[in-house]
């Protein structure tokens, strides 16, 4: 197994990346919104205005 972000071998303590530097680029690329999962919106979707949530009372 090689490490997703160099293409260097595993190391078992931070696997499944092979050194601390990489798992943290991972998780900044998470958390810079760099991955996603792609999603298709359905018809249930569209009810609500733009930038309001299901679980919020509407004003």
């Amino acid at each position: 197994m090689s490490c997703p972000i160099c293409k260097k071998p595993v190391d078992v303590k931070y696997r499944p990346f092979c050194s601390r530097r990489c798992a943290d680029i991972d998780l900044g690329r998470w958390l810079t919104e760099s991955y996603a999962i792609p999603v298709e919106k359905s018809e249930e979707d569209g009810d609500l205005p733009d930038g309001e949530d299901e679980g919020r009372p509407r004003s």
